[in-house]
């Protein structure tokens, strides 16, 4: 054995130095400057993303608490009110009022104040402007034939600002490229108005005004509206009033329909006190080119009401949407079923789509939209068709049909109120035409065309009167 090692188990702890303390690992680590600078670190990051954290629901709680938002779908009747009510808001003279009025009646306090205006001014120019814009194109017809395009732009997708009544209110127009309306295929979009919580009460002034403004812009116009799917849209742009005296009937015939329209309308309470639906129908009949749309489109503008054309034969409509469209037709409107017995031209009395047609009304959903337990109240429905005689009898009875009104060809009474309308210095040729006509079928629409030929002539119109039985 090696004599170090024998001494080394052989002598007493005594005759041993200090015996070395073995270092726990907690010591060595805290002893350890890379270690401590680390955890430091990591103390730090983990105070930072509890701060982040409390900083990020802090700032959710404190926009939950101060701001307001309004949220407006593209789908919504709102929609393009407010779209074209906010691109007026975003004019520089809408905001800029307050400050030229500073600028004015302190201009004499140095030109500090007046750099300072122009400044603020400047300012609120550019961030109100909106740098996203969407074009918008009407076309107008005027009397002339002349068409003229008419171009207004509004808010494009995107962030706009804009100040309204001394509050600010911010715009986010987004557009869900992925999402599509499915009654159009257009891509879903909804505008967003953001302000402050105590400003809250000014979405409603908001949608207030842009509906009177709506409601401004269509003064004096009739809108017609087409079916879309399961809703009503406006078709075209508003189109002006038509005069009822533009269109001349036989005598008495427009003034009769006239009396009797404006008491269905003033004579609700008498409907309900005797428990009878609030609904009348009209079924205006005869042959084409008599004037039966026209004194519809005329009566509507005489009455302020709008018209909605509803297609039997269209693509896509079945029972359940028809009576959809029946019951939610905009107020203050006639819905107008024209040509309604090319719906079911064959077998009307068939559960079956008539023949030719694209749509999935039957005859039965036809009947029970118009008379049905679900059927809407507060209505004017008018139908036209050419061939009464192919109308089932179901169709066209009293609950269903209270008014039948024949519009035939051109009577003499008819042929010398059109001469005099068309050719007012000139009443008394207007026997003398009609004379010329000489009893022969002849419609309105005929002679219209016609006075529009020779509308520079009175004579001419009398001289050329055989031109109207040649085509």
């Amino acid at each position: 054995m090696n004599p170090n090692l024998m001494d080394l188990a052989t002598s007493s702890p005594a005759n041993l130095g200090p015996v070395p303390v073995t270092t726990s690992s907690p010591g060595i680590f805290s002893n350890n400057p890379y270690f401590s600078a680390g955890f430091g670190l990591l103390g730090v990051g983990a105070a930072l993303a509890v701060l982040r954290q409390g900083a990020r629901h802090a700032a959710a709680l404190t926009k939950k608490q101060l701001l307001v938002t309004l949220e407006i779908p593209s789908r919504d009747k709102s929609y393009q009110w407010i779209l074209a009510w906010i691109s007026k808001q975003q004019q520089p003279q809408a905001h800029l009022g307050k400050i030229n009025d500073i600028a004015s009646s302190e201009g004499g306090a140095g030109g500090i104040r007046r750099r300072w205006n122009r400044f603020l001014e400047k300012k609120i120019r550019s961030a109100t402007m909106p740098r996203h814009l969407a074009v918008q194109t009407d076309f107008k017809q005027h009397e002339n034939g002349n068409l003229t395009a008419d171009y207004s732009f509004v808010s494009g997708p995107g962030k706009h600002l804009f100040k309204y009544k001394n509050c600010w209110v911010q715009v986010d127009r987004v557009r869900e490229t992925k999402m599509l309306d499915l009654v159009n295929g257009a891509p879903w979009e909804t505008i967003t108005l953001t302000t402050l919580n105590r400003d809250r009460t000014i979405f409603k002034s908001i949608l207030e005004e842009s509906q009177r403004a709506a409601i401004e812009q269509q003064d004096g116009k009739t809108v017609i509206y087409n079916s879309v799917g399961p809703e009503w849209r406006p078709f075209g742009p508003p189109r002006k009033k038509r005069n009822i005296n533009s269109v001349v009937l036989d005598q008495n015939i427009a003034q009769d329909l006239m009396r009797d329209v404006r008491e269905f309308i003033n004579n609700s309470k008498w409907y309900d006190e005797r428990g009878i639906p609030y609904r009348r129908g009209y079924l205006l009949y005869g042959p084409p080119g008599t004037g039966k749309t026209s004194f519809i489109q005329a009566l509507a503008g005489e009455l302020g009401y709008n018209i909605c054309i509803l297609n039997l034969s269209e693509r896509g409509h079945t029972d359940d949407r028809l009576n959809h469209l029946l019951t939610i037709a905009p107020e203050r409107s006639i819905t107008l079923l024209e040509d309604i017995d090319a719906a079911f031209p064959v077998n009307r009395q068939s559960e079956e789509p008539g023949q030719f047609s694209r749509s999935q009304i039957t005859f039965s959903g036809l009947l029970n939209a118009l008379d049905g337990v679900s059927s809407a109240e507060e209505r004017l429905v008018f139908m036209t068709t050419n061939h009464i005689e192919r109308l089932d009898k179901a169709l066209i009875r009293p609950g269903r049909v209270d008014y039948k009104v024949y519009l035939g060809n051109a009577s003499k009474h008819q042929i010398i109120e059109m001469y005099i309308k068309f050719y007012p210095n000139d009443k008394n040729l207007a026997p003398i035409f009609a004379e010329k006509i000489g009893g022969r079928s002849v419609s309105p629409a005929q002679l219209q065309g016609h006075f529009v030929i020779n509308k520079h002539s009175a004579q001419a119109a009398i001289d050329d009167v055989e031109s109207i039985f040649s085509t």
